[in-house]
């Protein structure tokens, strides 16, 4: 029968040269079905059968025999394959030789070391193995105890030494159970494989056996020489008789192997002391490879610590203290000292870092849970919360230094470029509003605003910046959630719990602290009346600045009422924000109260901005103005009247539209006094004017002409005429525009007051102008002593009435240069007055003539035709 595998085929072995019994790994094809089935193998000619393990069809494992041949191939015979044949070659090496004596740089293989001195007895083979696998079956793939992954069972070595007690796997032992190694390495291994394995084991112990008798063998003549040595003593010994007797045969031999073996152990001492000595290092070496991350995490800490992996180094804190924090080792204990001092080094960094200001949340809450892994001595989240409170204290009272201290102009207060706190706040959804509370500010702002409003706004900035993440702070001490995991194994997050449940009044009073702070700072610059004496030298200090307007305090009720929304969505208790409201109640009734004193005394002041200029309908700026001051006063009082939840109202304070009905009174008492003014009280600088656009007027008026008394009355007829048809009803809509009622009362109650000071204007213009007019009628009548009883025919008009007809000519021209709607009533009064004369004087005639009848006839007809003309 024809073999069916091919010739063993070597394709590489490794390593590719080497000494005298050099343990080699050969690879290649075809290389046998099994150790049976191997019958030769060859390196450099040199038989290494004796030592070869089959591995498998592709690897055998052996040791090179002192080949006389430096170099060769390898050669493996089978079975079922033959001769074989070699594609690499392996080179032996010849080491010089040595004394028992010299040092020598060549490691020893301790895998199959064996110490003769303790084994002496033993036949050992110097060709004998330690395999590795000594059945030559394969081992279970998946793990001790499991024939596939499905059914995986393992077999911890605590119940194997409870099932054997006193045994071991291990075949190398004195007391090896095979039983044990079986179930640890082929519990899974089917029949057939371990009837393989028993055969192996058969061979192997038959190679032993032949190794041993050729170790015999190959040394016969040795023993054959300590044959006939002992011998030659035995006769000697036998022929002198003695026993140990001094000078004997017996005690000479005894003193030569007594001094051979003092020889032998003086001269291999030092020998013996270096083996000593590189053991020593040895185990010194495996005990620092073993426990190298020990010994160098000092190095490391320090290393980790300044590149800021806090994290690394208290995972590796937490390592070392695990396996060596209990340990009685002197080296371990001094090593294990220097970490804790480097970690003690590394708690007071964090600390003051932790410490440090300004700092933002995440820095601190890592910085916490940093301590808290650590096991930093004390509570280092309230040492944090401590030092926030007082540095957000320190904020706001510097902020108040500074404005006091250098002003304005050394206020960085527009070149910060972080956005503005209450500018963030208009984009949260918490306070619902729909764009940022501050205006966009022109380039002068900073020059224009007062001191008080920058200093209200940086105040707001200071809180709204700091306070959230100080509560937010609290809060996350509170629920525990500033520690890790580690932390919540050991007992941090109880703790801290603990801790937060004890400092609750504290903090509290924290917060109390820092809104009184707030308010009070605010009261000194806006309100420092209501603040006690003995606290006015550190929030006051504002007298010598400019009071503020009502559209500035409204500007700073819209702040604090921004900061207070801020607070309040952080879900701050009521009752820790109860100053800040009653610090917008007393804002809002003194923006209320300064707002309208300063209407009052922007009223009054109108009479001074009186430029006598009027439109096309007689009209000057002094209504507009007066309107323009009370819708100034409605806006400014928007902000302060407006109620948000929880505050208070304060129209019943003060009441707008009473306030609004005396700014009427003060505007109408300011119209009697321009027309009581006399012509030197009255700035001429000033021409009357008409408005240019109205081309029929332009050339009536000429430019230098400046108004008379007279004149002055009929201007501000027309302004109480515009008062009563448009601007009290204008501002009547105005209020009830701004959720104001009862507005009728006012309205008509100031239109009374509009129409009494028309009328008595009206008098006293009708006064000036008609009471010349009709006093002109009756000297011009008995002119050259005119009688009416004797007069001639009348063959025209006389010259008193064409008199009175030009000067009531001149009114009607004087009355349409102002207004064209006060000529109607105007000459009606003045034609009426001057009938009432012509009836009068006429009344008085006691006769007519007849021409002196024709005359009054003559007289009555042309001034009715003049008149309607």
């Amino acid at each position: 029968m024809s073999r069916a595998r091919q010739p063993p085929l070597v394709t590489g072995i490794s390593p590719k040269e080497g000494a005298a019994w050099t343990k080699v790994t050969i690879r290649g094809e075809n290389l046998g079905t099994g150790s049976t089935d191997l019958i030769g193998l060859s390196i450099c000619g040199h038989n290494c059968l004796l030592t070869a393990e089959w591995m498998s069809a592709s690897k055998i494992v052996c040791r090179v025999g002192p080949a006389k041949d430096d170099k060769g191939e390898i050669i493996v015979t089978t079975k079922s394959g033959g001769l074989g044949t070699s594609t690499v070659s392996f080179k032996l090496l010849r080491p010089e030789r040595i004394g028992i004596l010299d040092q020598s740089a060549v490691w020893v293989d301790e895998m199959n070391y064996y110490d003769m001195r303790t084994d002496r007895n033993k036949g050992i083979s110097p060709l004998s193995l330690r395999p590795s696998n000594p059945l030559g079956i394969e081992i279970d793939k998946y793990g001790p105890g499991a024939s596939d992954r499905s059914c995986c069972i393992m077999h911890p070595v605590q119940n194997m030494e409870l099932t054997f007690p006193g045994m071991s796997g291990d075949f190398t032992s004195e007391n090896f159970s095979a039983t044990w190694y079986l179930i640890e390495n082929h519990s899974g291994t089917s029949f057939e494989q371990l009837k393989i394995a028993a055969s192996n084991l058969k061979k192997q112990a038959t190679k032993k056996n032949e190794g041993s008798l050729a170790y015999v063998k190959g040394g016969l003549s040795t023993f054959f020489e300590a044959q006939d040595a002992l011998a030659a003593i035995h006769q000697r010994l036998e022929s002198d008789g003695t026993e140990r007797v001094e000078g004997s045969m017996t005690q000479r031999l005894e003193n030569i192997l007594n001094r051979a073996s003092d020889t032998a152990d003086t001269l291999f001492q030092e020998v013996l002391g270096r083996k000593d000595k590189a053991d020593s290092t040895r185990s010194a070496l495996n005990v620092l490879q073993r426990f190298k991350f020990l010994f160098n995490l000092p190095l490391n800490i320090e290393r980790n610590i300044q590149k800021g992996d806090y994290d690394v180094v208290i995972n590796d804190y937490e390592k070392a203290k695990s396996l060596f924090g209990n340990t009685e080792v002197p080296v371990f204990k001094k090593v294990y000292a220097e970490v804790e001092t480097r970690i003690g080094a590394l708690r007071s960094l964090l600390l003051e870092k932790l410490l440090q200001t300004p700092s933002t949340l995440h820095d601190q809450k890592r910085y916490i849970r940093y301590l808290s892994d650590l096991h930093a001595p004390g509570d280092p989240a309230w040492q944090c919360i401590y030092a926030q409170h007082k540095w957000i204290l320190q904020l706001m009272q510097n902020c108040r230094d500074e404005f006091i201290s250098v002003g304005v102009g050394a206020l960085d207060l527009e070149g910060d470029t972080r956005s503005s706190a209450l500018g963030r706040l208009g984009h949260t959804a918490s306070l619902k509003r729909g764009g940022s509370l501050r205006t966009p500010r022109p380039s002068t702002w900073r020059f224009e605003t007062p001191q008080q409003v920058q200093f209200v706004e940086k105040l707001s900035d200071v809180v709204i910046g700091q306070l959230p993440n100080f509560w937010k702070l609290w809060i996350s001490y509170v629920n525990g959630s500033l520690f890790s995991e580690t932390g919540e194994k050991s007992g941090q997050v109880e703790k801290s719990k603990k801790n937060a449940r004890q400092r609750q009044n504290d903090f509290k009073k924290m917060i109390e602290e820092l809104t009184s702070r707030l308010v009070k700072l605010i009261r000194g610059a806006l309100l420092s009346a209501t603040l006690p004496q003995n606290e006015l030298s550190l929030y006051g200090g504002w007298e010598n600045k400019t009071e503020l307007t009502g559209p500035w305090l409204t500007q700073i009720i819209h702040t604090v009422r921004g900061c207070h929304d801020a607070l309040s969505a952080l879900e701050i208790p009521n009752d820790l924000l109860q100053v800040i409201q009653d610090l917008l109640l007393d804002l809002r009734v003194h923006c209320l109260m300064v707002t309208l004193l300063h209407t009052t005394e922007d009223v009054k002041r109108l009479a001074e901005k009186e430029d006598w200029i009027v439109d096309n309908e007689g009209i000057t700026s002094l209504p507009s103005q007066f309107e323009q001051c009370m819708v100034q006063m409605l806006q400014s009082l928007k902000e302060p009247l407006e109620i948000k939840p929880g505050e208070m109202n304060v129209r019943k304070s003060s009441n707008p539209i009473y306030s609004c009905y005396c700014s009427s009174q003060v505007f109408i008492n300011c119209l009697e006094q321009l027309s009581t003014k006399t012509d030197g009280d009255i700035n001429t600088s000033h021409s009357i004017a008409v408005d240019l656009s109205s081309p029929d007027r332009f050339t009536r008026v000429q430019e230098d002409f400046s108004p008379t008394s007279e004149q002055r009355l009929l201007i501000i007829l027309s302004n109480c005429q515009y008062l009563e048809r448009h601007t009290f009803l204008n501002l009547a809509n105005h209020f009830e525009k701004h959720g104001f009622t009862g507005t009728e009362k006012i309205t008509r109650v100031s239109v009374d007051a509009v129409r009494g000071l028309d009328r008595k204007l009206f008098d006293a213009y009708i006064e000036r102008r008609a009471d010349p007019i009709a006093g002109s009628l009756e000297p011009g009548i008995y002119a050259g002593y005119f009688d009416w009883r004797d007069c001639q025919t009348p063959t025209g008009v006389r010259n008193y009435l064409k008199e009175a007809l030009v000067n009531i000519i001149a009114v009607h021209a004087e009355v349409f240069t102002v207004s064209k709607d006060l000529v109607p009533r105007v000459l009606s009064k003045i034609v009426e007055s001057v009938a009432d004369e012509m009836c009068r004087l006429m009344q008085c005639v006691s006769s007519f003539s007849k021409n002196g009848a024709l005359q009054v006839h003559t007289v009555t007809h042309n001034r009715y035709r003049a008149f309607h003309s």
